[in-house]
């Protein structure tokens, strides 16, 4: 049977200056799968992502998206073709309420977003598909409340749900659980799991417990490179990535589970 592959980069490489931030990095995304993108620091991982949502044009390679290539696209596009990084379109209004702030990411099914004339009662259309959301990221009873009054982890599930209102194909999470105490990257942990379900994830993340609970495939950045990729249990054990991460960040690494 043929791999699905929904994103393919070849050769993708970034160039500051005669920096190289991103060498030569083939990605290979599995429709339906989580693939966690890991690293040190200065590794390359937030510039590979940059180079996947257009923030940045890539030096040389290839992006290849459900085999159309959109190396050359702009961010807009890239969009609406499916392509959903969280904090794009998920910066929470603080003073909206819950359920305002995602109907606000609803509205591109409407084709109303810039309508600003139109009263508000306009939007009440899409009340049931954002209680649905809401309830999928288990927010629906913060439902009235105003967004600033969120926690921090709950913040961060309603920025899930708003990219879950773009109706991704591929989603894009960077840094999930960043600054999160034990529990609330507990509940994102498996807010992921629940949201990926017959859906795409590729997540940046230095949480080693997250990634090796959830992720599908890993794949190892350093110095721009890929140094690994497979599944946790065969990278942990890579004698080059155990090197690569060193001291406090090698044991976590290796305990993670």
């Amino acid at each position: 049977m043929v791999e699905d592959i929904i994103l393919e980069t070849r050769a993708l490489t970034k160039e500051f200056k005669g920096f190289v931030a991103v060498s030569e990095v083939d990605l290979r995304i599995r429709r339906g799968s989580i693939h966690a993108l890991i690293g040190p620091n200065g590794a390359g991982k937030t510039t590979c992502f940059n180079l996947l949502t257009k923030f940045l044009a890539p030096t040389r390679g290839l992006i290849l998206f459900e085999g159309h290539d959109i190396t050359a696209e702009a961010p807009a596009g890239v969009a609406r073709r499916g392509i959903i990084r969280s904090f794009q379109i998920s910066s929470v209004f603080p003073h909206l309420t819950v359920l305002e702030n995602v109907r606000v990411a609803l509205q591109r099914s409407l084709n109303t977003s810039f309508h600003f004339w139109k009263p508000e009662r306009s939007l009440d259309v899409l009340n049931a598909r954002a209680l649905e959301l809401l309830a999928e990221v288990g927010l629906q009873d913060y439902a009235g409340h105003a967004a600033v009054e969120l926690s921090y982890g709950r913040k961060r599930a309603l920025e899930i749900a708003t990219t879950l209102a773009m109706d991704p194909k591929l989603m894009l999470l960077d840094e999930p659980t960043q600054g999160m105490g034990t529990e609330d990257v507990d509940r994102t942990r498996a807010l992921i799991k629940k949201v990926a379900a017959g859906r795409t994830v590729l997540m940046v993340e230095h949480n080693m417990s997250v990634v090796s609970s959830i992720a599908d495939t890993i794949t190892v950045l350093q110095r721009g490179s890929t140094l690994a990729e497979g599944p946790y249990e065969a990278v942990s054990r890579n004698p080059a990535v155990i090197e690569a991460y060193m001291g406090s960040a090698q044991t976590e690494l290796q305990g993670a589970h």
